[in-house]
């Protein structure tokens, strides 16, 4: 039985034959701050969003990327979460079982930076900035299963990084070697690159930085690369991120040419085009090479050595570099190598551009077909030889070029390939390479194994000791975790505490039971967030990172939703990561996540990206306050279409704030009875279009993620109804009036899970909301009635009518010819021809 609440029927005075009004109750106003508190507090006792890894229904895993816990959410982390949680709601409002978990990704530099700065320890500076996102996430009503909640810093989480690395250890997916790293002389430290501001100066201390070779611990992602490049064309992902980790993946077919040094020693570089070995005229080896130091002659070790203390102080991006106005570098060390197809003594530079990470460290320069070959060339007055003919031209003169030609052509000049086609004859050149021994083909990747070492306190431990009997030697699984000693001290020296603490540091040998030394440093932070969506689905587990069966059940993750700017670390080490954990038999799958969602970036008034760091946030708490957190859900989704994000303002949200006012009003005045039964008339069928209409138009939006439009669909099923209440007062005691509303509350539950919970309540229907079915509807409703059609005699518009888009072609041209209009056209003169396109248009030739 319905609920009364919200009116008082007022006896019909003696004589009079109209239905009681509705009056409505004055004291229960729409209040934002009450609701709101009532209804979470009742969700939390009731654990209303806990989910069952068993309960009925098609499993879905949503994700939104977790937070990393800086202190609070601002209105950025709002517009990120929402909308996703949004279409959970409604998918599980659609019969899904949907999986919903919130975590932290709780290691990281800015809280060692912290403790640091304000004398307090990372564990309690993270701990109780989770409390307060957490309290966070409730005020905003998100649909978290919080049981499954996990934190990255745990012993009982990051036990499992440990796990993994052991893992990858014996597979040879783990590796130590020398490894470029950014050293303050000053601090006597490494720093990350965050740290390192302005291309070489120390954040710390203002001291000026260089690179500096360490030995390091690497993931051999390598392995993967083709994997990764191909697989990734099969998934639901923005083509932005695809084409983003195409690139960084970098796959290049080619040859590998073999040099010979005065030396004699092997000089092997990698090219995409072996056909224009001919006009190799230098080698440039990138500064770090480890032939420099045998290849330069007395006369140039001072200008070299100069020039690789310079290169040292750059940071990649720099080096690689293609602005114009960036001057090409370089130095000559005094040796030469031997062109393998010209026989030609050729002298080697080392230059900035050439970086040892990239193919060999060592390029042939071809400066008539690369232009940074060509701009070095010019430069330093290095010769350019011409080898590739466009086509149709007579040839290209190089002492006149202003820019390397790397069209298509026949090569010249280019012995036994003279009068090949390029790149058409390419496999032919490649192939007489590798039939002279002079080089074979080959396929290389930009892609570079995961640098996983951090000199850093607040992160993983790598779990390996070292001996002076043993050498490096893998802590067993059964000293799993190395825990971080909780008692570290924090100075301003730079230095993680972990080097200077001895308890940690000095240990035993677990293979000969003598003296060692722990490895100190940690893992880098993106090894946390490579799996922790597994974890998930059993974040109890204690034998194992998780549960398979439980992990088969619900991964791969069905949606995942977060910034663009993960497109390649992140979600490239999340790709790896679960190849990895297939080959080792955990899983079954080779993708984490099926499909992937990007959220626009909310940008301060100014138009500039909102930053913690430089206090230009937005916090949502206070807009909470003054308008409720359902009219802030609504505001977000309204601002724009929410793959593009946009500048943030707050003025719209009062118009949120309104638009819920007027549905509660709506609802609350209108929706208590009495009914009595079904009324025919024109009011009646529009409301029921308009019921099924908006029902197909809320639904279609949110599963485009078009959520500003969804926004929009709901004002406007506000506006009619108010309307058609407005022309057909007695619309309200109809069943179909009472339907409407229903409707409108469980299409705004996902929205606005506050007054959508407090509106079904009032409407007297069962707790909760969240736990109703999605509104459903007959698709006919959703058809226009009549659509207009267009009525042409030889070729001249005479008249327009409105017939039923479906109506048989017989029976609309029948109409059609019997319009008023279209028969004193045809002045008695029968038709031709009539021809129907449905829907839009009638012909007729007279």
């Amino acid at each position: 039985m319905w609920r009364m609440a919200m009116a008082t029927r007022i006896e019909t005075p003696a004589g009079t034959a109209s239905e009681p009004a509705i009056v409505p109750d004055r004291s229960a106003r729409y209040d934002p701050a009450v609701i709101e508190q009532k209804w979470r507090e009742r969700w939390q006792r009731d654990d209303l969003y806990r989910v069952e890894d068993d309960a009925p229904g098609e499993k879905f895993y949503a994700l939104t990327m977790y937070p990393y816990p800086s202190g609070v959410l601002h209105i950025g982390h709002w517009f990120a979460f929402v909308a996703p949680d949004i279409y959970a709601r409604m998918l599980r409002m659609r019969g899904h079982n949907v999986l919903y978990p919130m975590g932290f990704d709780a290691f990281g530099l800015p809280a060692e930076n912290a403790a640091i700065r304000n004398n307090i320890h990372p564990a309690i500076w993270t701990f109780d900035n989770i409390a307060k996102m957490r309290q966070q996430y409730h005020q905003m009503g998100a649909m978290i299963d919080w049981s499954r909640e996990l934190a990255t810093c745990t012993p009982d989480y990051y036990r499992w990084n440990q796990w993994f690395f052991l893992r990858m250890l014996e597979r040879g997916l783990a590796y130590r070697a020398m490894g470029a790293v950014w050293w303050c002389p000053q601090d006597q430290t490494v720093l990350a690159n965050e740290q390192v501001l302005d291309g070489n100066i120390c954040e710390r201390c203002g001291s000026e930085v260089i690179k500096r070779d360490l030995e390091q611990w690497y993931f051999r992602i390598t392995d993967y690369a083709e994997e990764l490049l191909h697989e990734g064309e099969t998934l639901d992902w923005p083509e932005r991120v695809k084409t983003m980790q195409r690139n960084w993946i970098g796959r290049s077919e080619g040859a590998r040419l073999r040099f010979t040094l005065e030396t004699g020693d092997a000089l092997e570089v990698f090219t995409t085009r072996p056909d224009t070995v001919w006009g190799a005229t230098f080698m440039v080896l990138a500064p770090e090479h480890p032939l420099v130091a045998r290849l330069t002659t007395p006369e140039q070790q001072a200008d070299v050595a100069a020039y690789i203390e310079q290169a040292r102080r750059q940071t990649e991006i720099e080096r690689l570099s293609t602005d114009a106005a960036r001057s090409r570098t370089g130095v000559f060390t005094g040796g030469y190598a031997v062109n393998p197809v010209t026989d030609e003594r050729i002298p080697v530079w080392i230059a900035d551009y050439v970086l040892m990470g990239y193919g060999t460290g060592a390029i042939m320069a071809v400066p008539f077909g690369d232009q940074r070959d060509f701009e070095f060339a010019r430069a330093f007055d290095l010769p350019i030889r011409a080898i590739v003919q466009p086509p149709d031209e007579t040839g290209i003169d190089p002492a006149t070029m202003t820019g390397a030609y790397t069209g298509p052509g026949i090569l010249v000049d280019s012995g036994p390939m003279t009068g090949k086609r390029v790149p058409e004859e390419l496999p032919e050149i490649i192939a007489w390479l590798e039939e002279t021994g002079r080089g074979e083909a080959e396929v290389t990747y930009r892609l570079r194994d995961w640098l996983i070492s951090r000199q850093r306190y607040w992160g993983t431990p790598i779990p390996v000791v070292y001996c002076d009997e043993c050498g490096m030697v893998p802590v067993p699984e059964d000293q799993l975790p190395v825990e971080l000693p909780l008692d570290a001290e924090f100075t301003p020296t730079g230095q993680s505490p972990l080097v200077s603490h001895e308890a940690f540091l000095h240990t035993i040998c677990p293979q000969c039971g003598g003296p060692a030394r722990r490895e100190t440093d940690t893992m880098d932070t993106f090894v946390d967030s490579s799996w922790y969506w597994f974890r998930y689905t059993s974040p109890h587990e204690e034998h194992a990172p998780f549960d398979r069966e439980t992990a088969a059940r619900w991964t791969p993750v069905d949606l995942y939703c977060g910034g663009i700017e993960h497109a390649i670390l992140h979600l490239l080490y999340a790709r790896f990561f679960t190849k990895v954990l297939r080959d080792l038999g955990l899983i079954d799958h080779g993708e984490p996540f099926l499909r992937l969602r990007n959220q626009g970036i909310i940008l301060a008034e100014e138009g500039t990206k909102m930053s913690k760091s430089r206090g230009k946030t937005v916090s949502p708490d206070d807009l909470v306050a003054a308008h409720g957190a359902d009219a802030l859900r609504l505001h977000l989704m309204y601002l724009g279409p929410w793959d593009q994000g946009g500048p943030w303002n707050a003025r719209g949200i009062t118009g949120m704030e309104r638009f819920i006012r007027r549905a509660y009003g709506l609802v609350t005045e209108t929706g208590a009875g009495p009914f009595v039964g079904s009324m025919a008339s024109t009011e009646t069928t529009a409301l029921a279009r308009l019921q099924a209409k908006t029902i197909q138009r809320v639904g279609d939006d949110l599963d485009e993620f078009q959520f500003n439009t969804m926004v929009a669909a709901l004002i406007e099923y506000v506006n009619e109804l108010m309307r058609l209440h407005a022309r057909e007062p007695d619309l309200i005691h109809t069943p179909r009036w009472r339907s409407a509303l229903e409707t409108l509350v469980l299409l705004m539950a996902p929205s606005t899970p506050y007054v959508a919970e407090e509106l079904w309540d009032r409407l007297g229907m069962p707790y909760s909301v969240h736990h109703q079915s999605w509104p459903s509807y007959d698709p006919a409703l959703t058809q226009e009635a009549t659509v207009e059609v267009v009525v042409q005699v030889n070729g001249k518009v005479r008249d327009r009518v409105l017939l039923p888009p479906d109506l048989a072609e017989e029976e609309a041209k029948a109409r059609v010819l019997a319009q008023p209009k279209i028969v004193a056209a045809l002045g008695g003169n029968s038709p031709r021809t009539v021809i129907y396109v449905p829907g839009r248009l009638i012909n007729i030739v007279v």
